[in-house]
């Protein structure tokens, strides 16, 4: 398995920008596909955005196309989420995770707090 720490989550403002990083640990990091997700306050895990072993390939949910992007520094063992033009509902507990570019992810990060005032 992986090992996953998330950090770069705050308070921002409504328009800003943050840019979430994900370390991973563990051999197999630069040959895992790697996925972000979050959950709001009282609602379910949600996919945002994942990212082939190699970055060739990414995939975006619908709601974040075009403000969020997602890269990876294999050789730093290291994913990112850069995330533009944010508002409050992107307000959430951001992860990421490592396993199959469309599921199922078998390692996961702690969470960073992301929130967004209006």
């Amino acid at each position: 398995q992986v090992q996953l720490v998330e950090s770069g989550g705050g308070l921002v403002q409504a328009g800003g920008s943050l840019n979430l990083s994900c370390a991973g640990s563990g051999r197999t990091f630069s040959r895992s596909d790697m996925g972000w997700f979050r959950q709001a306050p009282g609602k379910e895990r949600e996919f945002v955005g994942a990212i082939s072993w190699s970055g060739g390939s990414a995939y975006y949910a619908e709601s974040v196309k075009g403000r969020f992007t997602i890269s990876r520094d294999n050789a730093k063992n290291t994913v990112f989420l850069q995330m533009n033009s944010l508002s409050p509902e992107d307000t959430a507990v951001y992860y990421c995770a490592a396993g199959r570019l469309l599921g199922p992810y078998d390692s996961w990060g702690q969470g960073t707090q992301v929130t967004v005032s209006s």
